[in-house]
């Protein structure tokens, strides 16, 4: 390997494919970049070593190459800041430097997340095994000999320029993919949402009226009754019209039945003001903010919307433990157990042959200050395989038009949002348990 030796050089040297005199390179050191790097330039190549006679050979060998953009940095204790600052595609990297060892600055590269991931060519004059193992393993991508063929400096900085640039490619993509995922799910839940609220609103008005009034009316009847007994009372012995009459329309079932009646239209109208409120607690279309809200009366909510569904045979087990109010976003919480237990069910109702649906509900106050909510079907179960894929996107069992992928996908980002985990515990034939860990008090989130 070159020795290192303290030398006067300058920071960096940027070209852009032009000439140089290599004679007034050594004659004296240069202070400034000379022309900016084209911006435009696909393939952005760094070159980190600590003498300037390398740095001026490697700019001859790729001062033809039109599509390469190539920067020299001299002064290692400066590489990460230009570095960072070059964006590159490629970066060249000594072996060994003064002040800073080469590998230390790889290992420095692959830490910090504006380089972690560019490709790294490792520059040496020795060709040990141990050595390119040791750099491999510090996570660089190439070894090469310096000084190496021009054809093969090229051909591979051309390579790892390309993969780089497909990897952020992809990266962009699966980001855009992503979003669309989030929009998506989000406008189909808010219409969920607001189609809920909607609903609610225009029931609870007339329910809140009759509701009102049927107190009332339970005390008109009883009136009339009473007038109705004190009458038989004074007139013990009705005419034959009259009793004739009483027996045709059955007047004892009708005194006895009136109240019964009337106490049943007050205990349905309670019913379905307390299905509007499980309603409105589901769409919470004004709570964007963190709120403190019981897990419980969510979980209820969203078993309330499922309801018609679960009238196919499927039981519920519910094991609430006894847990504080959480902060949290509740819409959002609200929409992950939609998700699971919507997931549960077509599980089950998917499987006809199956005798015994249940789906069990847990929650429970862990020590550590969180809440774990268990959701677990009998159903069949996945194997490893679909396990391992169950939050990425796009991705389904179900057959086509019938699902879309994004339940769980928005979900775990979800839990993640609320500073919790979520997983998943199934295997084949025997069921499926979605655990989700939050905190109680979600501190500085937003």
């Amino acid at each position: 390997m070159f020795q290192s030796k303290a030398v006067s050089h300058p920071a960096e040297v940027t070209v852009s494919n032009h000439s140089i005199d290599s004679q007034s390179l050594q004659k004296k050191p240069l202070e400034n970049p000379i022309i900016e790097t084209s911006h435009t330039n696909l393939v952005t190549v760094v070159l980190i070593d600590d003498q300037p006679f390398i740095g001026e050979a490697v700019r001859r060998i790729l001062e033809t190459e039109t599509d390469i953009a190539f920067n020299y940095i001299s002064d290692p204790t400066q590489a990460i800041q230009r570095a960072i600052a070059l964006a590159p595609t490629v970066i060249l990297l000594d072996m060994v430097m003064p002040e800073v060892d080469g590998l230390m600055l790889l290992r420095w590269f692959r830490s910090h997340p504006a380089t972690c991931d560019v490709p790294i060519i490792m520059l040496s004059n020795k060709e040990e095994a141990k050595l390119k193992a040791r750099t491999f393993t510090d996570g660089a991508n190439d070894y090469l000999i310096k000084l190496p063929d021009a054809v093969e400096l090229i051909a591979r900085i051309r390579y790892h320029s390309r993969a780089y640039n497909n990897f952020k490619a992809l990266n962009q993509a699966a980001a855009t993919a992503q979003l669309q995922v989030q929009l998506i799910q989000t406008e189909k839940m808010s219409s969920l949402k607001r189609m809920v609220a909607g609903v609610a609103h225009e029931v609870n008005n007339p329910v809140n009226f009759i509701h009102g009034n049927l107190n009332h009316l339970h005390n008109h009847v009883e009136s009339i009754l009473n007038l109705i007994k004190l009458y038989q009372q004074e007139y013990p012995q009705p005419t034959p019209v009259i009793q004739e009459e009483a027996e045709n329309i059955n007047f004892d079932f009708i005194i006895e039945d009136l109240s019964k009646i009337v106490s049943s239209m007050k205990l349905g109208t309670e019913r379905i003001r307390d299905i509007v409120k499980s309603l409105r607690n589901f769409s919470r279309l004004d709570e964007a903010d963190k709120k403190l809200v019981s897990i419980d009366d969510g979980i209820e909510s969203t078993l309330l919307i499922l309801s018609p569904r679960l009238k196919s045979g499927i039981k519920i087990i519910k094991e609430y433990g006894d847990l504080p109010l959480i902060e949290c976003y509740p819409a959002k919480l609200n929409q992950v157990f939609m998700n699971i237990i919507s997931n549960a069910i077509d599980v089950l109702l998917d499987n006809p042959e199956q005798t015994e649906k249940i789906i069990i509900i847990k929650t429970i106050k862990t020590d550590d200050q969180k809440v774990n909510i268990r959701i677990q079907d009998n159903g069949c179960g996945m194997n490893a395989e679909i396990k391992g894929k169950i939050f990425d996107p796009f991705f389904t069992t179900k057959p086509v038009n019938q699902g879309t992928g994004l339940g769980l996908t928005i979900s775990y980002q979800i839990i993640k949002k609320h500073r919790g985990k979520i997983e998943v515990k199934s295997e084949s034939g025997y069921g499926t348990e979605f655990i989700i860990e939050i905190p109680i008090t979600l501190n500085n989130v937003r």
